[in-house]
Parts: structure tokens; C-alpha cells; sequence
């Protein structure tokens, strides 16, 4: 194989994707791409990748789709196929975001102030040198933030630490 299989999109179920699109968007800050509206929105960050000097790559950052619940798009059937409902018990795929010039603080409050539940705050990851929190947002997908630790991470003693 001369090309790797690349992952390019995850998509978020939701039962309103215009409404989804508006909270990731003010959550965020990225940009919705009405393709088309109410039916499939993709969620664009903006920028690029960083190489390991810190410049930006030629690689444009990974976007986010919300699609409709009720009729996943695309797929042959005009109609779409069942399931039609969010999935709501058990595990489901996490999301995790890498938080730019932003704050863990300031993205938890924005998404819970538009209806998400908090889930956790304040733990850092040891395996992977990341302070993280998450939430689930109001169509059950649940989000993880991650800020990088550094050479040398302070752990405030307030974190919960693995």
C-alpha cells in the first residue's frame, strides 16, 4: 500500500443538527457548514497541523459532521434506515479536542451554559501528559478536552491524577 487509509471526519448523531451545529460553534468557536441545512452540518476549526517546531504543516485540521439522527446521511436509501434514535445507554465513541489558546475552564462553562452536563474537570493523564476534562453535550456525545502537560507539568493538588 503507498498511501495510508487516513481518517478524515468523525460524525456526532444528533435530533436537531442545526441546533448541534450552533453549540459547537459557540462552544468552540469553529465555523458550520450548512451541507445542507438541518441535514448534515460540518463543523470546520480552521488551521492547520503543527509540525515539531510549532510551524503550521500543509495538513488542515480534522472537521466535524453532525448529522440527523432520524435520517443519516449519506446513504443510498433516500429515506435512510434504522435505527432513527440517539443512542443513549451504555458506551459510545468520545471525542477529544485539543484546547488551543483557550481554557478547559472557559469551554466546560460555555457548553454547559447551552445544556451540556459536565462529567468531569481537573484530571491529569500521566500515560499521555495531559490535563483533560469532559462533558456530555445535549445530544448524549460525550467530549474530552485535553491541554497538553509539557516538559515539566505542574499538577495543581486540586486534579485527580492517574
Amino acid at each position: 500500500m503507498s498511501k495510508p487509509n487516513t481518517l478524515i471526519f468523525v460524525d456526532l448523531p444528533s435530533s436537531d443538527p442545526a441546533a448541534a451545529a450552533r453549540f459547537y460553534a459557540e462552544v468552540f468557536g469553529w465555523r458550520n457548514d450548512e451541507k445542507p441545512a438541518g441535514v448534515y452540518h460540518r463543523m470546520v476549526p480552521g488551521g492547520n497541523f503543527k509540525n515539531s517546531d510549532g510551524t503550521d504543516s500543509a495538513i488542515g485540521n480534522l472537521h466535524l459532521g453532525i448529522f440527523d439522527a432520524a435520517n443519516a446521511r449519506p446513504h443510498p436509501n433516500k429515506d435512510g434506515v434504522e435505527p432513527r434514535t440517539l443512542s443513549t445507554d451504555g458506551r459510545k465513541p468520545r471525542i477529544w479536542i485539543l484546547i488551543g489558546d483557550d481554557t478547559a475552564d472557559r469551554i466546560l462553562a460555555a457548553a454547559e451554559e447551552r445544556g451540556a452536563t459536565i462529567l468531569w474537570r481537573d484530571h491529569y493523564w500521566s500515560t499521555f501528559n495531559g490535563y483533560n476534562g469532559a462533558f456530555e453535550d445535549p445530544w448524549g456525545n460525550e467530549i474530552l478536552l485535553w491541554g497538553k502537560g509539557g516538559d515539566a507539568p505542574a499538577i495543581p493538588g486540586t486534579f485527580t491524577t492517574e
